[in-house]
Protein backbone atom coordinates (compact mmCIF):
# COMPACT_ATOMS: atom_id res chain seq x y z
CA UNK A 1 0.00 0.00 0.00
CA UNK A 2 2.96 2.32 0.55
CA UNK A 3 3.77 2.65 -3.17
CA UNK A 4 0.23 3.65 -4.31
CA UNK A 5 0.00 6.09 -1.40
CA UNK A 6 3.28 7.70 -2.39
CA UNK A 7 2.23 7.91 -6.04
CA UNK A 8 -1.03 9.56 -5.01
CA UNK A 9 0.83 12.05 -2.81
CA UNK A 10 3.26 12.93 -5.61
CA UNK A 11 0.37 13.45 -8.05
CA UNK A 12 -1.21 15.88 -5.57
CA UNK A 13 2.10 17.72 -5.21
CA UNK A 14 2.44 18.00 -8.99
CA UNK A 15 -1.10 19.41 -9.19
CA UNK A 16 -0.07 22.09 -6.70
CA UNK A 17 3.29 22.62 -8.47
CA UNK A 18 5.13 21.52 -5.33
CA UNK A 19 6.76 18.42 -6.77
CA UNK A 20 10.06 20.17 -7.50
CA UNK A 21 10.26 21.33 -3.90
CA UNK A 22 9.30 18.22 -1.96
CA UNK A 23 10.13 15.20 -4.09
CA UNK A 24 13.45 13.91 -5.36
CA UNK A 25 12.35 12.50 -8.70
CA UNK A 26 13.53 15.44 -10.78
CA UNK A 27 14.96 15.15 -14.29
CA UNK A 28 18.54 16.43 -14.59
CA UNK A 29 18.98 19.96 -15.92
CA UNK A 30 20.07 20.30 -19.52
CA UNK A 31 23.10 22.58 -19.58
CA UNK A 32 22.19 23.68 -23.12
CA UNK A 33 18.55 24.42 -22.35
CA UNK A 34 18.16 28.16 -21.70
CA UNK A 35 14.68 27.45 -20.34
CA UNK A 36 16.21 25.30 -17.59
CA UNK A 37 19.36 27.22 -16.63
CA UNK A 38 20.56 30.81 -16.68
CA UNK A 39 24.30 30.95 -17.47
CA UNK A 40 26.28 33.49 -15.48
CA UNK A 41 28.67 34.16 -18.34
CA UNK A 42 31.61 33.03 -16.17
CA UNK A 43 32.86 29.88 -17.87
CA UNK A 44 34.46 28.11 -14.88
CA UNK A 45 31.48 28.80 -12.64
CA UNK A 46 28.90 27.72 -15.22
CA UNK A 47 30.83 24.49 -15.72
CA UNK A 48 30.46 23.72 -12.00
CA UNK A 49 26.80 24.70 -12.01
CA UNK A 50 25.96 22.37 -14.86
CA UNK A 51 25.41 25.17 -17.35
CA UNK A 52 24.20 27.92 -15.04
CA UNK A 53 21.84 28.74 -12.19
CA UNK A 54 18.59 26.72 -12.23
CA UNK A 55 15.54 28.67 -13.37
CA UNK A 56 12.34 28.40 -11.39
CA UNK A 57 14.26 28.32 -8.11
CA UNK A 58 15.64 30.65 -5.48
CA UNK A 59 19.44 30.53 -5.31
CA UNK A 60 22.04 32.55 -3.46
CA UNK A 61 25.32 34.37 -4.11
CA UNK A 62 26.97 35.01 -0.77
CA UNK A 63 30.29 36.22 0.57
CA UNK A 64 31.88 38.91 2.66
CA UNK A 65 32.73 42.34 1.28
CA UNK A 66 35.38 42.18 -1.50
CA UNK A 67 34.63 38.47 -2.02
CA UNK A 68 33.45 39.09 -5.59
CA UNK A 69 29.72 38.74 -4.93
CA UNK A 70 28.83 42.03 -6.67
CA UNK A 71 31.03 41.20 -9.65
CA UNK A 72 29.35 37.81 -10.08
CA UNK A 73 25.93 39.48 -9.84
CA UNK A 74 26.84 42.06 -12.49
CA UNK A 75 28.12 39.33 -14.81
CA UNK A 76 24.92 37.33 -14.28
CA UNK A 77 22.72 40.34 -15.12
CA UNK A 78 24.88 41.24 -18.10
CA UNK A 79 24.74 37.70 -19.51
CA UNK A 80 20.94 37.74 -19.20
CA UNK A 81 20.51 41.07 -20.97
CA UNK A 82 22.88 39.94 -23.72
CA UNK A 83 20.47 37.05 -24.33
CA UNK A 84 17.69 39.63 -24.72
CA UNK A 85 16.10 38.95 -21.33
CA UNK A 86 14.62 41.49 -18.96
CA UNK A 87 16.22 41.57 -15.50
CA UNK A 88 15.26 43.18 -12.21
CA UNK A 89 17.40 44.26 -9.28
CA UNK A 90 15.80 45.05 -5.94
CA UNK A 91 18.65 46.99 -4.37
CA UNK A 92 17.75 47.08 -0.68
CA UNK A 93 20.63 49.36 0.36
CA UNK A 94 20.63 51.49 -2.82
CA UNK A 95 24.26 50.70 -3.65
CA UNK A 96 24.08 49.71 -7.31
CA UNK A 97 26.57 51.75 -9.35
CA UNK A 98 25.11 52.44 -12.79
CA UNK A 99 28.48 53.21 -14.38
CA UNK A 100 29.94 49.91 -13.16
CA UNK A 101 26.84 48.09 -14.43
CA UNK A 102 27.27 49.63 -17.87
CA UNK A 103 30.99 48.79 -17.83
CA UNK A 104 30.03 45.17 -17.08
CA UNK A 105 27.93 45.33 -20.29
CA UNK A 106 24.51 45.26 -18.65
CA UNK A 107 21.93 46.57 -21.11
CA UNK A 108 20.42 49.19 -18.82
CA UNK A 109 17.35 49.47 -21.05
CA UNK A 110 16.51 45.91 -19.98
CA UNK A 111 17.11 46.50 -16.27
CA UNK A 112 14.41 47.33 -13.72
CA UNK A 113 16.21 48.91 -10.77
CA UNK A 114 14.22 49.22 -7.54
CA UNK A 115 16.04 51.25 -4.92
CA UNK A 116 15.52 50.51 -1.23
CA UNK A 117 16.07 52.43 2.00
CA UNK A 118 17.78 49.87 4.23
CA UNK A 119 20.94 51.17 5.95
CA UNK A 120 23.87 49.12 7.19
CA UNK A 121 24.10 50.94 10.55
CA UNK A 122 20.59 51.97 11.59
CA UNK A 123 21.51 53.03 15.14
CA UNK A 124 18.31 53.79 17.02
CA UNK A 125 16.20 53.43 13.86
CA UNK A 126 16.04 49.63 13.86
CA UNK A 127 12.26 49.55 13.47
CA UNK A 128 12.35 51.89 10.47
CA UNK A 129 15.13 49.78 8.97
CA UNK A 130 13.13 46.60 9.49
CA UNK A 131 10.11 48.11 7.75
CA UNK A 132 12.34 49.19 4.86
CA UNK A 133 13.59 45.61 4.54
CA UNK A 134 10.06 44.24 4.60
CA UNK A 135 9.08 46.72 1.86
CA UNK A 136 12.02 45.48 -0.23
CA UNK A 137 10.79 41.90 0.22
CA UNK A 138 7.33 42.96 -0.98
CA UNK A 139 8.93 44.57 -4.03
CA UNK A 140 10.71 41.31 -4.88
CA UNK A 141 7.45 39.41 -4.52
CA UNK A 142 5.59 41.79 -6.84
CA UNK A 143 8.32 41.59 -9.49
CA UNK A 144 8.35 37.79 -9.36
CA UNK A 145 4.56 37.72 -9.63
CA UNK A 146 4.69 40.03 -12.65
CA UNK A 147 6.74 37.48 -14.59
CA UNK A 148 8.56 38.15 -17.88
CA UNK A 149 11.94 38.56 -16.13
CA UNK A 150 14.81 36.19 -16.82
CA UNK A 151 16.61 37.11 -13.60
CA UNK A 152 15.27 38.79 -10.46
CA UNK A 153 17.98 39.64 -7.92
CA UNK A 154 17.43 40.72 -4.32
CA UNK A 155 20.61 42.38 -3.04
CA UNK A 156 20.75 42.65 0.75
CA UNK A 157 24.54 42.53 1.00
CA UNK A 158 25.76 44.49 4.03
CA UNK A 159 22.27 44.66 5.53
CA UNK A 160 22.38 44.19 9.32
CA UNK A 161 22.42 40.43 10.00
CA UNK A 162 19.89 40.77 12.82
CA UNK A 163 17.44 42.45 10.43
CA UNK A 164 17.74 39.52 8.03
CA UNK A 165 17.26 37.02 10.86
CA UNK A 166 14.16 38.84 12.09
CA UNK A 167 12.40 38.14 8.81
CA UNK A 168 10.04 35.17 9.15
CA UNK A 169 11.38 31.97 7.60
CA UNK A 170 8.19 31.85 5.56
CA UNK A 171 9.55 34.89 3.67
CA UNK A 172 11.89 32.66 1.69
CA UNK A 173 9.26 29.94 1.27
CA UNK A 174 6.87 32.49 -0.27
CA UNK A 175 9.53 33.75 -2.65
CA UNK A 176 10.40 30.20 -3.67
CA UNK A 177 6.73 29.37 -4.13
CA UNK A 178 6.30 32.45 -6.33
CA UNK A 179 9.20 31.62 -8.64
CA UNK A 180 8.49 27.87 -8.65
CA UNK A 181 7.91 26.40 -12.10
CA UNK A 182 8.62 29.67 -13.93
CA UNK A 183 11.47 30.52 -16.30
CA UNK A 184 12.75 33.14 -13.87
CA UNK A 185 15.91 32.76 -11.82
CA UNK A 186 15.51 34.22 -8.33
CA UNK A 187 18.81 35.24 -6.71
CA UNK A 188 19.51 36.40 -3.17
CA UNK A 189 22.77 38.29 -2.66
CA UNK A 190 24.13 38.64 0.86
CA UNK A 191 27.02 38.17 3.23
CA UNK A 192 25.86 34.74 4.46
CA UNK A 193 23.35 32.07 3.41
CA UNK A 194 19.75 33.06 4.07
CA UNK A 195 17.48 30.48 2.44
CA UNK A 196 17.71 27.73 -0.15
CA UNK A 197 14.99 25.89 -2.02
CA UNK A 198 15.32 22.13 -2.20
CA UNK A 199 16.61 22.35 -5.78
CA UNK A 200 18.26 25.76 -5.61
CA UNK A 201 21.89 26.29 -4.74
CA UNK A 202 24.24 28.59 -2.88
CA UNK A 203 27.44 29.94 -4.41
CA UNK A 204 29.69 31.00 -1.55
CA UNK A 205 32.59 33.22 -2.60
CA UNK A 206 35.92 34.07 -1.00
CA UNK A 207 38.82 36.03 -2.47
CA UNK A 208 41.86 33.87 -3.05
CA UNK A 209 44.84 34.75 -0.92
CA UNK A 210 47.81 35.83 -3.07
CA UNK A 211 50.98 33.83 -2.88
CA UNK A 212 53.85 35.41 -0.99
CA UNK A 213 55.51 38.04 -3.14
CA UNK A 214 52.82 37.85 -5.84
CA UNK A 215 52.66 41.51 -6.84
CA UNK A 216 50.06 40.79 -9.48
CA UNK A 217 47.46 40.15 -6.79
CA UNK A 218 48.29 42.82 -4.23
CA UNK A 219 45.32 45.01 -5.23
CA UNK A 220 42.65 42.32 -5.00
CA UNK A 221 39.56 43.43 -3.13
CA UNK A 222 40.59 47.09 -3.03
CA UNK A 223 39.54 50.16 -4.99
CA UNK A 224 41.84 52.90 -6.21
CA UNK A 225 40.78 56.03 -8.15
CA UNK A 226 41.42 55.74 -11.85
CA UNK A 227 42.26 52.03 -11.75
CA UNK A 228 40.35 49.50 -13.86
CA UNK A 229 40.74 45.96 -12.56
CA UNK A 230 41.15 43.15 -15.05
CA UNK A 231 39.54 40.65 -12.73
CA UNK A 232 39.32 38.96 -9.36
CA UNK A 233 40.65 35.51 -8.57
CA UNK A 234 38.08 33.96 -6.25
CA UNK A 235 37.14 30.58 -4.83
CA UNK A 236 33.54 29.52 -5.37
CA UNK A 237 31.96 26.87 -3.16
CA UNK A 238 28.76 25.48 -4.69
CA UNK A 239 26.30 24.03 -2.17
CA UNK A 240 23.37 22.08 -3.58
CA UNK A 241 20.61 21.95 -0.99
CA UNK A 242 18.91 18.82 -2.33
CA UNK A 243 22.00 16.65 -2.52
CA UNK A 244 23.68 18.17 0.58
CA UNK A 245 27.05 18.06 -1.07
CA UNK A 246 29.54 20.73 -2.05
CA UNK A 247 31.91 21.50 -4.90
CA UNK A 248 34.73 23.99 -4.98
CA UNK A 249 36.38 25.67 -7.95
CA UNK A 250 38.67 28.59 -8.72
CA UNK A 251 37.04 31.33 -10.78
CA UNK A 252 38.40 34.47 -12.41
CA UNK A 253 35.67 37.11 -12.51
CA UNK A 254 35.94 40.21 -14.71
CA UNK A 255 35.57 43.39 -12.69
CA UNK A 256 34.50 46.56 -14.47
CA UNK A 257 34.30 49.65 -12.34
CA UNK A 258 34.17 53.31 -13.27
CA UNK A 259 36.33 54.68 -10.46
Amino acid sequence: MAVPARAHLESLLRAKRLDRTLTTSLPPLDAHDELAVAPSGITALDARLGGGFPRGHLSEIVGMRTSGRTSVLLQLLAAATMRGELVALVDALDRFDVASGAAARIDLDRLLWIRGHVVANPGLCRDLNQRALEQAVKAVTLVLQAGNFGVVAFDVADAPPDAIRRLPFTTWLRLQRTVEGSQTLGVLVGSEPMARSSAGLTVQLTTKQPASGDAGHRFLGRRFPGRLFEGLDIEARVIRARARWQEQCDVRVPVSTAC
